[in-house]
């Protein structure tokens, strides 16, 4: 086979990993009302076991501190 070179390279390890934490009551409640809230707006269910990884990805894509830190890591 021919050495090709593709704009993609070799895909990362998108294996879920499983977390376990716990919560204060009032964030549980929370997030059990976002997830409703979400269902009625788009006509879906979405259960907060779906819903917080997404939420987590989108709060840290968001931060400017987070992602200046991790670009500083990555670069020494």
């Amino acid at each position: 086979m021919s050495e090709v070179s593709l704009k993609i390279g070799p895909l990362p390890d998108r294996t879920p990993q499983k977390l376990s934490i716990s919560l204060e009551p009032s964030l549980a409640g929370d997030l059990e009302a976002y997830s409703r809230i979400h269902a009625a707006t788009y006509g879906a269910e979405a259960s907060v076991a779906t819903l917080v990884p997404l939420m987590l990805e989108a709060f840290l894509s968001s931060d400017p501190g987070f992602r200046k830190a991790m670009k500083t890591q990555t670069t020494r």
